[in-house]
């Protein structure tokens, strides 16, 4: 999952670069193309060359520094607010040097090329900020109609309609970046889901496996004896089904403590195990040393079933003993539990061992890791 979204993202990434280095591209050709022609065409009627020479210069400073930043993979970040206000500022000082009557005519190529220059700096923030910058830009050229040109109805119909393009086309271009990044986010958050859903139905086909397992675990044992005593053919007061009853119950609680996330699972399971014995009275003390690899759960299995065993049957008191290293885990019991006949080990690299004075018996199970 971690991969699908670092290849989704990396896309992302590219769609975003590739729109900013389109839009550079258009702006680039619009100010250092169009509007340089401009500027150069009617240089003699501009009362301060140099001013517009100025402005010009500070305008492709904002693109030259939008296209470093392109190779160098980063945005403006902070500096993104200092870029609107060198764009904002070079297209006053435009305006103020403009022939009077000029605004939004053959010799405003600030008029045309402000827009993408500072379009290229907000396209990758939210659309709000493209609108207002090309408000801003608006206005200022407006103001410089209103208050300093004395704009008559046919000036002002002349910039209405030069605005249609100037503010139509970079408007169009912020809304296809929005646009993009809205189905960009929307794809990520239905994917996302997709996979909660799949992970969903993963854990409960686990869940549904596991129960299914550990049924078919209990079936041997535990059912058979469910449904003699159900039928009546096994009866609760014979000492016989009262001892199979206890270790079919400390078998259960070990089966269920197998699923939980413990530090050391061979001791947690062993605890559970010790509870049945403590449920019915029995004294057990439980004595751990050592430190020791966590065991495959067929072997933790095998370690203590002869343990489960004696704790479920002993009658007064029992101690437990679990010693460990590295190379050798040994897990040991003393209990009154009378008989007890010993189980054979499912695995490799377990051997259980038991001997008996009257009552008293000792079982230990020990499992040397491979390697």
């Amino acid at each position: 999952m971690r991969d699908a979204d670092a290849i989704e993202e990396s896309a992302r990434a590219q769609l975003r670069r590739g729109l900013r280095v389109a839009t550079l591209v258009v702006a680039l050709v619009v100010v250092f193309g169009l509007g340089l022609s401009t500027l150069l065409r009617h240089l003699d009627s501009y009362e301060t060359p140099l001013a517009q020479f100025a402005a010009f210069a500070a305008v492709g400073v904002v693109l030259i520094g939008e296209a470093v930043l392109l190779v160098r993979g980063r945005s403006w970040g902070r500096l993104r607010g200092v870029a609107i206000a060198v764009v904002l500022s070079a297209s006053m000082l435009s305006y103020l040097t403009l022939p009077d009557g000029r605004t939004s005519t053959g010799p405003d190529w600030m008029f045309g090329a402000a827009n993408w220059a500072g379009l290229v700096v907000v396209l990758d923030r939210p659309l709000r900020a493209a609108v207002l910058f090309l408000l801003g830009h608006e206005l200022t050229a407006l103001c410089n109609l209103l208050v300093f040109e004395g704009a008559s109805r046919g000036a002002l119909a002349r910039f209405a309609t030069g605005s249609v393009t100037v503010v139509g086309f970079p408007l169009c271009v912020a809304v296809v970046a929005t646009v993009l990044r809205s189905l960009g986010a929307a794809a990520v958050a239905a994917r996302r889901e997709i996979e909660r859903v799949r992970v969903a139905e993963a854990v409960a086909a686990e869940s549904h496996h596991r129960r299914q397992q550990r049924f078919a675990e209990l079936s041997a044992t535990t059912v058979p004896l469910l449904e003699g005593l159900a039928d009546g053919s096994l009866r609760p007061e014979d000492p016989l089904v009262q001892r199979s009853c206890a270790i079919e119950a400390a078998r259960m609680r070990r089966l269920f403590a197998e699923s939980d996330r413990v530090d050391n699972p061979l001791l947690h399971e062993l605890r559970h195990c010790i509870d049945v014995a403590d449920r019915k009275g029995v004294v057990v003390e439980l004595d751990a040393r050592g430190r020791w690899p966590t065991p495959p759960l067929a072997v933790r299995r095998d370690l203590t079933e002869a343990v489960l065993t004696a704790l479920a049957t002993s009658a007064t008191r029992a101690r437990v003993t679990v010693v460990g290293s590295d190379a050798l885990v040994s897990v040991s019991v003393v209990a009154d539990c009378g008989e007890l006949d010993v189980p054979v080990p499912a695995t490799e690299g377990v051997r259980v061992e038991a001997l008996a004075h009257g009552d008293t018996v000792w079982v230990e199970a020990q499992w040397q890791p491979a390697g």
